[in-house]
């Protein structure tokens, strides 16, 4: 009886951790498509700013063969360019 019980315990131990992996995959798919700050896609390369305040900030994009430059961006996605041309973004600290 006691094995059974232990066995029994175990087996649902490991429904719930499988369950909540599961919960925890499934909320992570919408966030992990559009990830806060620089990102690529294929063929594209963005800029997330996430906020609730609303505020507009100042990043430094790095472009290959041509000079980096400041962009201001407000919240949510923003299209840098080509993901072949841009190399990367990030804040500099600074609001717009």
């Amino acid at each position: 009886m006691r094995v059974r019980r232990t066995v029994l315990g175990i087996i649902g131990s490991a429904a719930l951790v499988f369950a909540s992996l599961g919960a925890v995959t499934a909320t992570a798919g919408p966030a992990a498509a559009n990830p806060c700050g620089f990102y690529e896609t294929g063929s594209d390369a963005f800029y997330n700013h996430c906020t609730s305040d609303g505020s507009r900030v100042v990043v430094k994009v790095e472009v290959a063969h041509a000079p980096d430059y400041e962009w201001c961006v407000g919240p949510g996605r923003t299209w840098l360019g080509s993901a072949a041309r841009i190399q990367g973004a990030h804040y500099t600290g600074r609001l717009c």
